[in-house]
């Protein structure tokens, strides 16, 4: 198997970056008409700057407004949309979702694909795949795409804006990339890119995680006053750029399968994917037997910066035996990444490390 390593072209990171969208785009030789796929939040806290930056670099525009769900129907709305306007880039700006759905839009057209997230709440900024949705929120299938995003461009000024509960979830998503990247390499299977981890994937992943340990907390407090400090950029970082390569790069396993079978409950549609994603870790390193003192480790950052240790944190309460193995069914279905495992993952096993370690985050 050859080693894969894949990134976007260009990866852009400031206070007010956004003013300088429209430059940096020309500079990769991009130009309009540009559809920008933009979230309530992002329209709100862009526009003007839109509006400069692409008067400067002489890029015609037009919004997009995203209706909240990275959904088939979405992405075929989107696409009629880009095709009306004769689109030649695509941009999106906003949360998880909405990238997601703007990255599928330029992937059908075989447009560039310009990413601006206005929060640093998951990892997907940088990669080439989108997770879509059914309309009620559970996930349905991942689209994977010849390419990363030309440009991701992240303005640290309007991230420091965004809720502090956007940021958590962000570390949550990132938090899992070193040890879901470690457990693919063990266990000798592929990445997300159908290759071989590099040493510089494994390297990124967990440098994110070092970076979590030393500035999560930091971070989260410089949000909650709405300031841009050296600690939220590096934070920042961590979480768009460093989880983005790692885990694309370096492999997915058990944490986000656990994450796609915690969606089958609707209780849990509620909370933010990074959200579920960490409870899905600390059910990884159950399952894999990891030492006390590594899962105290990972429960006790959880802890610090508001990320669930246990199912009533996802919403879940009471659950009963059935209802466990309906997750664990789910994260052990057939391409699930769960099955990067190094050894044999079924149902049986995730339903028990579930139950265990929903025990100890309580505890």
């Amino acid at each position: 198997m050859l080693s894969i390593f894949c990134a976007p072209s260009r990866y852009v990171q400031g206070r007010d970056a956004t003013y300088s969208l429209g430059q940096e785009m020309a500079k990769l030789g991009l130009s309009g008409p540009v559809l920008i796929v933009a979230g309530k939040s992002a329209k709100r806290h862009l526009e003007a700057a839109w509006k400069e930056t692409f008067k400067k670099a002489e890029i015609e525009y037009e919004i997009f407004d995203f209706a909240g769900e990275c959904s088939q129907a979405e992405i075929a709305r989107a696409k009629a949309a880009a095709q009306n306007f004769s689109a030649k880039a695509i941009v999106g700006a906003g949360g998880g979702k909405v990238l997601d759905t703007s990255r599928a839009v330029a992937a059908e057209l075989d447009l560039p694909a310009v990413n601006s997230p206005t929060a640093a709440s998951s990892d997907a900024p940088c990669s080439a795949l989108s997770v879509v949705y059914t309309e009620d929120g559970a996930v349905e299938r991942y689209l994977f795409y010849k390419r990363n995003p030309e440009l991701v461009l992240v303005d640290t000024s309007v991230i420091a804006k965004a809720p502090a509960r956007l940021l958590s979830a962000g570390m949550g998503d990132a938090l899992a990339t070193w040890f879901e990247a470690k457990t693919v390499m063990e266990a000798k299977k592929a990445n997300q890119v159908g290759g071989s981890t590099t040493i510089s994937a494994a390297a990124l992943a967990k440098l994110c995680y070092e970076t979590l340990l030393e500035d999560g907390l930091a971070a989260l407090n410089a949000v909650r006053a709405q300031s841009v400090t050296p600690a939220l950029e590096r934070l920042v970082e961590a979480n768009t750029l460093l989880s983005g390569l790692g885990f694309e790069s370096g492999g997915l396993a058990v944490a986000h399968s656990v994450h796609n079978g915690l969606t089958t409950m609707a209780e849990t549609h509620h909370y933010l994917h990074g959200e579920k994603v960490a409870f899905g870790l600390i059910v990884q390193l159950v399952l894999e037997g990891k030492s006390k003192d590594l899962v105290n480790e990972v429960l006790e950052f959880c802890w610090s910066v508001g990320l669930p240790t246990c199912l009533a944190d996802v919403g879940l309460t009471n659950l009963n035996k059935a209802q466990i193995l309906q997750i664990a069914t789910r994260a052990t279905a057939p391409g699930e990444t769960a099955h990067n495992e190094p050894f044999v993952v079924t149902a049986a096993a995730v339903a028990d490390a579930i139950a265990a370690a929903d025990l100890i985050g309580r505890r």
